[in-house]
Formats: structure tokens, C-alpha cells, sequence
């Protein structure tokens, strides 16, 4: 009887507390709630406006159509655009609100040339198309308008104080559009900047990335006839290919994880003819910026090297240079716990459909469809893991606290740069991946809005990780913007 009485006192005890803590519980954030449903309600436009942006696979520091079709669509929300920033006819800065905080939302557009691929699950290359988007920045931009304007109606909905801007960022791949607009001072008053990514897993992880330099090293000899009179020709291809030579062999002798790679854009027009001129593309990265600027001098001096040793001249133009990420704890945890309300993908069964199709193309890469709904758990890889690509986002978050996640906008297993990356962002699968974004997004602007505590708490981190005697000095150096990069 006994053993009986306690029994039940203690099931009404854990009861009593199970109940308090229900009670205590922290209640579900109605606002969250309204901008992920006028987000979902808004889905068709915001497809539209990104299959747009994808049909016109417009290149770096080209993208007329694509920057001007989202600059239409902030003023008609609103939003006072400032457009041609930063010597750069597409780029652009679209404000709403006024005093403090001050929110950034990082936007691109630019297709990668060489990926004109139609949105379907097998190898279909688009005919008379010189780019693709093969990084899916035709949701990247879309989303991260969709996100500004539901926090714009938030703001006014409240009356809350603060400022939203949204970035158009031209050029990312290869151009280093930000670094510009970086340098131009354009986020020298914003507190907390957000971005995104497209790619093949949901995440929000606090990791880095690889700094990158690149330039066109072009070299120039004397032309002659191959056959007849060689001996009185340099062949500028020749200086390419002793470059090359040189580069790769140094390999050996750089730490093991630099990245170097390059293709010879200009090699001569006809065998017969010794090349009077010829020109190399090179990427260089680390995620060491003293380290890369080492190995760059070393490629620069293979480059006069292999003129001397050839009897031509070289020349190069630095085209580009961004940064490492500077990871931010405090703000991707407050990224990732978003993200996890905010879910994964589901498929359709049409999309489901495709993307078994074109699973089956990535080989030992494949992964099972249903990771697209998954989200991560979160991973704090801020002073070891890194990514193997690059971005101008690097620089933007040695200028200002930055945070950053990935959506499944490509199926599973696939890779950036690729056909299947490319079929994915013009279809549901990277529709619904970009509206995943612009959700999560948008909820930790909110975030940012209502607590001045996490906005101190990420600055505090990240002047910490930046060093005190920290001063930005572009990888680019003075250049203007290369603007004919992709020509």
C-alpha cells in the first residue's frame, strides 16, 4: 500500500513539473510564422522571377536583364535603389527603413560560361547559349530579395526601427564583384550581413573558405611561317606552355593544400603560323592569404621565366582576388536553429521523378534523394575545416559580421559547376531549395531585429577572429573593375 502511495505521488509530481514545463515553454514566434507563409504564398513569383534570371544566363559583369529585373522588383516593394555602384553598371544597393540596426542581404545573378544545359535530368546542352547557371545564382539572387521583402513588411507591420539593404552583387565567379563595392565603403555602416548559397544538402555550418587570386598572363612573340622560316619566329604559345611546365612543376614543392589551375584561353590560329600572341587563365587559392600571395609571387616569376627562356614577353592583368570566410559562431548557430524550423525539401512526384533520373549520372557521388528534406547537424569548422571553392563573400565578412547557410536546390550527391547543378536551378527542385533560403533568411534578420544582445554578441566574435590591428587591403590591389573579364 505503501510502494502504491509513493508511486502515484510521484507520477503526480512529474505530472506537475511535465505540465510547468509545457507552460514555460518558449511560445511560437508569430512573426516567423507570417513571413515563412507569405513567402510560401509568393512561391510561383519568386519561381518565375528565377527562371527568368536562368533563361538568361547572362555572364559576369553582364548581367543587364537579370540585375535590372530584381532592382524592378524592390521598387515596386518599395525599396530606394542606388544602381551602377562601385563603378559596375549591374551592381546595386536597395535600402528600406532608416536608423539602426542595418541588415544586409547578399544577392547574385551571374552564370558561369560553358553550362548551357536545359532543365532536364539528362545531358542536354541549350544551342547558341555561351553560359549556364551551373551555381544556381538565378535563385541566389531571387531568394535573397524574396527574404527583404517580407522583412520590409515586417518592419512596417511593427513599426519597428532599423534599416534592410539588399546587395546585387554582379560577377562573383572569377570577377570579385564585392570586393569593389567592399572597398567603396558600401558596408561600412551595416551591422550584420546575410547569404546563401545554392547546393546539394541543407546547412548552416560556421566554416571557412579558400582565399583566391587570379590573372591572365599573356604573352607576346614573333610571328612566321612554322615550316619555312621558323628560326626567325618566338612562338607565344611557347611561353604559355614553359609557364604551365614550371607551375606544375612547383606542385611539389607548395603546401599540399593550395589549389592551382588554369586554362590556355588563347593558344594561335593555325599550326602553320608560329603564335605571335597567347594567353593563360590562373586561380590560385589557400586559405591563407600569406601563403597564397607567396605561391602567386612564385607563378609570377615562372611566367617571366618562361618569357625569358622563350624569347617573348609577358604581361598580366590581375582580374581577381577575394578573401578567406571569416566564420561567425554566435550568428550561424542562429542561422542553423532557423533552418531547422524552417525544414528541408520534399519532392513531388514529378520532381522525384527527375531527380531519380539524374541521380543515376553521378556515379559513386549518388546519394540517397530523401537527404534533400534533411538538414544537417550543426557543424562549428571555423578554425580547421574549409571549403575547396572560393567567394567574394570572404571579403565582405572581413568588413562586417557575416553568416551564411546552403539549401538543396540540386539533388543530391551533384556538384556545383556541373549540367546536373544547372538542370536542378531551373526547375522545382532548385525552386523549392531558393524559397527554403529565402525563408530562413528572412526569419534570422528578424532575429537580428529584435535582439541587440546577438548582434553585440557577433561583433564581439568576430573582432576577436579579425585581430586588432586588422586593416583591409584588397588581393586586387587599385585595379577598377574588370569589366570585360568574360569578353
Amino acid at each position: 500500500m505503501k510502494k502504491t502511495f509513493l508511486l502515484a505521488l510521484t507520477l503526480v509530481s512529474f505530472l506537475g513539473n511535465a505540465q510547468k514545463k509545457k507552460a514555460t515553454a518558449t511560445p511560437v514566434d508569430t512573426d516567423k510564422q507570417t513571413v515563412i507563409s507569405n513567402i510560401d504564398k509568393r512561391f510561383d513569383e519568386y519561381a518565375g522571377i528565377s527562371k527568368k534570371i536562368w533563361d538568361f544566363a547572362e555572364l559576369g559583369y553582364m548581367e543587364e536583364k537579370s540585375s535590372l529585373l530584381l532592382q524592378e522588383q524592390l521598387k515596386k516593394e518599395g525599396f530606394q535603389v542606388q544602381a551602377g555602384i562601385a563603378g559596375i553598371p549591374t551592381a546595386f544597393v536597395a535600402t528600406y527603413g532608416e536608423g539602426k540596426p542595418v541588415i544586409g542581404i547578399l544577392g547574385e545573378y551571374d552564370a558561369l560560361p560553358g553550362l548551357a544545359q536545359k532543365a532536364v535530368p539528362e545531358v542536354s546542352p541549350i544551342p547558341n547559349q555561351k553560359g549556364g547557371h551551373g551555381c544556381g545564382h538565378n535563385l541566389f539572387g531571387t531568394a535573397s530579395v524574396a527574404a527583404a521583402v517580407e522583412v520590409k513588411n515586417w518592419l512596417v507591420k511593427t513599426g519597428q526601427k532599423g534599416t534592410i539593404k539588399i546587395y546585387g552583387c554582379p560577377a562573383e565567379e572569377g570577377g570579385s564583384g564585392k570586393v569593389y563595392m567592399v572597398r567603396e565603403g558600401y558596408f561600412n555602416d551595416v551591422d550584420v550581413v546575410l547569404h546563401w548559397h545554392p547546393g546539394a544538402q541543407n546547412s548552416a555550418d560556421a566554416g571557412t573558405s579558400l582565399a583566391n587570386k587570379n590573372a591572365k598572363f599573356r604573352f607576346r612573340g614573333i610571328a612566321s611561317h612554322a615550316a619555312a622560316s621558323p628560326e626567325r619566329g618566338r612562338s607565344a604559345l611557347d611561353g604559355v606552355e614553359a609557364m604551365d611546365m614550371m607551375v606544375n612543376m612547383m606542385r611539389e614543392h607548395i603546401p599540399q593544400d593550395t589549389r592551382i589551375h588554369y586554362v590556355i584561353t588563347k593558344g594561335g590560329e593555325a599550326p602553320n603560323v608560329v603564335p605571335a600572341y597567347a594567353e593563360v587563365y590562373y586561380y590560385a587559392r589557400h586559405k591563407d592569404r600569406e601563403i597564397l600571395q607567396s605561391v602567386w609571387k612564385r607563378i609570377e616569376n615562372a611566367a617571366q621565366g618562361a618569357a625569358l627562356g622563350t624569347g617573348t614577353k609577358v604581361e598580366w592583368e590581375i582580374l581577381g582576388g577575394v578573401y578567406n570566410l571569416l566564420p561567425n559562431v554566435t550568428l550561424a548557430t542562429a542561422m542553423h536553429n532557423n533552418l531547422a524550423k524552417v525544414g528541408g525539401v520534399v519532392y513531388n512526384e514529378e520532381e522525384k521523378k527527375f531527380a531519380i533520373t539524374l541521380s543515376e549520372t553521378l556515379g559513386e557521388q549518388k546519394q540517397p534523394i530523401e537527404n534533400a528534406a534533411l538538414v544537417k547537424d550543426f557543424r562549428d569548422g571555423s578554425e580547421s575545416a574549409t571549403s575547396g571553392g572560393s567567394t567574394d563573400v570572404g571579403d565582405v565578412s572581413w568588413t562586417v559580421p557575416t553568416v551564411g547557410l546552403q539549401t538543396a536546390t540540386w539533388v543530391p550527391g551533384s556538384s556545383a559547376h556541373s549540367w546536373q547543378s544547372t538542370a536542378a536551378s531551373g526547375m522545382g527542385i532548385g525552386q523549392k531549395g531558393m524559397i527554403v533560403a529565402a525563408k530562413t533568411l528572412a526569419c534570422t534578420a528578424l532575429d537580428l531585429f529584435k535582439d541587440q544582445a546577438l548582434i553585440d554578441k557577433a561583433k564581439e566574435e568576430w573582432l576577436q577572429k579579425r585581430g586588432a590591428n586588422f586593416k583591409y587591403e584588397a588581393l586586387l590591389g587599385d585595379r577598377k573593375p574588370a569589366l570585360d573579364y568574360r569578353k
